[in-house]
């Protein structure tokens, strides 16, 4: 098996290279597969036989945990940090009680410290706002701190009355108004987490001729966690990319703004929850998180898992009705992350043609369009690939 190294800062991709794939839970079954036939294709119709990805399978989510009584094997975890790059479909998270949330669970084991979400609109697919074609953005979402670190106690219990007596007695905290009903979370904010972040913004926007990068944050409110985070911010592009305009704005500002006027903004850097929120709410301005890509980036040590950025829809599974465009833009951006632009470009004018002509999935086709299924989409789009 043919294995991507990294040195200098600089991925090494051999001509046949082995992509760990997790097929994921839910709707995994039906747009995994179409994933991998349209990147085989698009690869093929680009580079013939000089190159090719041998897809290795490895088990994450409810099939491992049937087939091996856990969730994330550890061996899945050595595959993604051997094979460096790796894609994956959808995870099932539990809300509440649960296993820790497989998605998180492999952005902090790998330090996968940047997640990437391009967001465009393409012809023909039904948007909610007048003018979807203004919004071309790229959020950059700090993936290990925040609250997403997972540092929480539940109400009750011996954790949260010792950090409550730890605040009260030894920091002189009082704003906790129901001590013994109330659940804690830490949420850790560094400057060398949000510099990473920014810096990584930075150079994407710098590489790809991006007119500006925006701090998106709660400052405002909490001044020495998202506050630290736009100091650090500023910090780091005036030492690092002075000729870069970097600017900032309040999340809540930013949400309004951006269904207002969104062509004001370009690449976004934030922290985790505030990107979350605004990576799925500019999704729905361009027709939702089912046309939306995702990666997780480490720009240091060069690990990479792409994936879809969508639910499970288990009552979707096997039915061959899902839509596989997230998971399909994902490997455009597995793709571009590998050096393999033509492919990636093959993929994309394949995709937005099938779009543009109104052949799509259910979910996004036009009622006047033509309604495939998953495997009817991804033939579709390699028919376009062939042309």
């Amino acid at each position: 098996m043919s294995r991507i190294t990294f040195d200098n800062g600089q991925l090494h991709v051999p001509d046949t290279v082995t992509i760990p794939v997790i097929t994921g839970d839910g709707i995994g079954v039906d747009i995994t597969p179409a994933m991998k036939a349209v990147v085989d294709a698009a690869v093929a119709a680009s580079f013939g036989d000089a190159k090719r990805i041998d897809w290795l399978d490895v088990p994450a989510g409810e099939a491992a945990f049937n087939a091996t009584g856990e969730w994330m094997p550890p061996a899945t975890l050595h595959a993604c940090r051997e094979y460096r790059v790796s894609i994956k479909g959808p995870l099932a998270t539990p809300v509440g009680d649960g296993h820790r949330s497989l998605n998180v669970a492999l952005r902090q084991d790998l330090d996968l410290y940047a997640c990437v979400r391009p967001v465009r609109w393409f012809e023909g697919v039904t948007s909610p706002v007048k003018q979807p074609e203004k919004v071309d953005m790229v959020v950059f979402r700090e993936n290990t701190e925040d609250v997403y670190a997972g540092i929480e106690w539940p109400a009750g219990s011996p954790e949260a009355r010792r950090l409550f007596r730890f605040l009260s007695d030894d920091l002189g905290v009082r704003q906790v108004r129901f001590p013994s009903s109330s659940a804690f979370g830490i949420k850790p904010v560094s400057r060398d987490g949000s510099r990473r972040l920014v810096r990584a913004a930075c150079q994407y926007a710098i590489d790809h001729g991006r007119r500006s990068v925006t701090l998106v944050h709660k400052g405002n409110i909490m001044k020495f966690t998202e506050g630290g985070f736009r100091q650090w911010g500023y910090e780091l592009a005036a030492e690092e990319f002075p000729g870069l305009v970097v600017k900032d704005v309040i999340t809540d500002a930013f949400l309004q703004d951006t269904l207002l006027h969104p062509e004001n903004y370009d690449v976004i850097a934030t922290l985790n929850l505030n990107g979350d929120y605004a990576s799925d709410q500019l999704a729905a301005m361009v027709g939702g998180v089912g046309i939306a890509p995702g990666a997780n980036i480490n720009y240091e040590t060069g690990h990479a898992v792409f994936e879809a950025t969508h639910g499970t829809a288990p009552n979707l599974a096997g039915t061959g009705q899902a839509n596989p465009s997230s998971l399909l833009l994902s490997a455009v951006m597995m793709l571009e992350y590998l050096g393999w632009q033509a492919s990636a470009d093959a993929v994309m004018a394949a995709l937005a043609a099938c779009y543009r002509q109104g052949v799509a999935t259910a979910d996004i086709a036009p009622a006047d369009g033509q309604v495939c299924s998953t495997a009817e989409f991804a033939q579709a789009i390699i028919t376009k690939l062939n042309q």
